[in-house]
């Protein structure tokens, strides 16, 4: 059971780093990019992202990352793997601090956003009540898919090693 151990861990681990990079992306550089942009413009474009970003590519990544945290948790507490509590930890991590903000903060500023009236001046108004919110949420979401992805290496190291 040790090698499923390892073989979950090292995908949760690759999932949750690559949630993390889309996420710094955006805290990054991209809502940067959006702001040189009018207003009204920026609020457009992160329009289209949002549709876009409902698309299998992040989806399942994301998601996915999310199943795979569980069950590596469950697996490496139950085969009693020398790294399962850290296992436990990233798994918990991620589905707080990801899929929790994700839930509770992005998306309903999203769905806001996309709900604002469709006139530059409305959508400047939305974009300028939606921006800080969204990236300071998005800051905590790109901080926990790194610091679960490193969990994730710990659990893997500890069990391999262990």
């Amino acid at each position: 059971m040790e090698a499923t151990a390892v073989v979950l861990l090292a995908v949760t681990a690759l999932g949750a780093g690559v949630v993390s990079g889309v996420f710094f992306a955006f805290s990054g550089f991209v809502m940067q990019g959006l702001d040189l942009l009018p207003a009204p413009e920026a609020a457009r474009a992160m329009r289209s992202i949002n549709v876009t970003a409902l698309r299998p590519p992040l989806m399942v990544v994301l998601f996915g990352t999310a199943v795979l945290a569980v069950v590596v948790a469950v697996v490496t507490v139950v085969d009693g793997a020398g790294g399962a509590w850290w296992a436990v930890a990233g798994a918990a991590v991620y589905l707080a601090s990801v899929v929790g903000v994700t839930s509770a903060a992005n998306v309903p500023r999203n769905n806001a956003l996309d709900a604002a009236p469709r006139q530059d001046e409305a959508l400047a108004r939305a974009w300028w009540a939606y921006r800080p919110g969204w990236t300071a949420w998005n800051h905590v979401r790109t901080a926990g898919g790194a610091v679960s992805a490193a969990l994730f290496v710990v659990a893997l190291v500890a069990t391999v090693g262990g």
